[in-house]
């Protein structure tokens, strides 16, 4: 039997890289041989020993994560059409049923029996991976696999986000927490021709937002941060706001920073948090969305838009790795030492 390297998470920040087995696609399978896997930072929660899905496979120190894999079909199984050897794939992460109404609008990740690459099944942290068939996409001749493994969860996140929120030239939009998922904002909002404001506590963070096409920067570490943003909108405040950072008080500042009949997304993950409904959004009739990934369909969409746009994706990527390297690589990203870290083989 062939054999593969992968990575796995025994608990308490420990890891660990070990040989498996290289798997066989069954019906309806595909194996993909992995160029590309992106870290995130859910995938810290399985580092810590704590997953944020808490399945019994994510909890069991067995699973090789990584939901953010691109790769080249390496053999199909029996009733796989869609793709063949040596297409080349970003991985969808989310799995379902196939059969509810959220699967077949595209929405797997809602589906009752939603299972996530990386965490209940093996992930993309490892030289091969298996997954179904329908979970492939591919990816346009001119994007390299680095750009694809990035384009899934951070661009394509906030791509839907900005969709949903409808950004365009008309807008004002402050993005707040410029790791990964705010950078991939930025780019993406500069893309629809949006004027940005990005805003982060960290100088480094806020310099690469100026590098990746923000307008403004604003540090909340030594300024009022809505007062700045009234200032910079000539006291009529932004027209759309996002969160990528959890924050609490981010939260509560992209709520005000925006205008009457504005527009806020919540995408950084965050599970309390305290609001003011009457003052924040109610009588400012704002829109507040949630916004957690894409539905399948639209990768073509959001592929052609990175290419289109000419987003310079690669910039989101500090660090890159062998899987040989992988406890330097989470230990690093732990530290937020870096940007965006990827596992890249070539």
């Amino acid at each position: 039997m062939k054999k593969m390297l992968g990575v796995v998470f025994p608990g308490d920040k420990k890891v660990e890289v070990k040989e498996f087995d290289v798997p066989e696609p069954k019906n309806g399978e595909v194996l993909v041989k992995i160029k590309a896997s992106a870290i995130c930072r859910s995938d810290m929660s399985l580092y810590y020993g704590n997953p944020v899905l808490d399945s019994e496979a994510a909890k069991s120190g067995l699973i090789i994560p990584g939901h953010e894999p691109a790769g080249i079909v390496e053999e199909v199984g029996n009733g796989v059409t869609n793709v063949k050897p040596g297409d080349r794939i970003a991985i969808y992460l989310a799995l379902g049923c196939g059969e509810c109404e959220h699967c077949k609008s595209g929405y797997k990740m809602f589906c009752k029996e939603f299972k996530c690459i990386g965490f209940d099944l093996h992930g993309g942290d490892a030289e091969y991976i298996i997954i179904p068939g329908e979970n492939c996409m591919k990816i346009p001749d001119e994007m390299d696999f680095v750009t694809a493994a990035v384009s899934t969860d951070a661009v394509g996140t906030l791509y839907h986000a900005q969709k949903r929120l409808g950004i365009s030239g008309r807008d004002i939009i402050a993005i707040f927490g410029i790791g990964p998922m705010g950078g991939a904002g930025v780019m993406v909002a500069k893309g629809l021709g949006a004027t940005v404001i990005a805003v982060d506590l960290v100088e480094n963070r806020l310099n690469l937002a100026k590098e990746l096409g923000a307008n403004y920067i604003v540090n909340g570490k030594d300024t009022d941060v809505v007062e700045e943003i009234m200032k910079i909108t000539d006291g009529r405040g932004a027209d759309a706001a996002i969160d990528c950072s959890g924050n609490e008080i981010a939260e509560n500042n992209a709520l005000d920073c925006v205008r009457p009949h504005g527009r806020v997304a919540f995408v950084g993950e965050n599970s309390k948090a305290t609001i003011n409904p009457s003052d924040q959004f109610i009588r400012k009739q704002l829109n507040v969305i949630g916004s957690w990934y894409f539905p399948i369909g639209e990768y073509d969409e959001i592929a052609r838009f990175i290419i289109d746009k000419n987003l310079p994706v690669e910039k989101l990527v500090t660090h890159k790795f062998k899987f040989e390297e992988a406890e330097k690589a989470f230990r690093l990203f732990d530290e937020r030492k870096t940007q965006k870290v990827v596992f890249a083989t070539d």
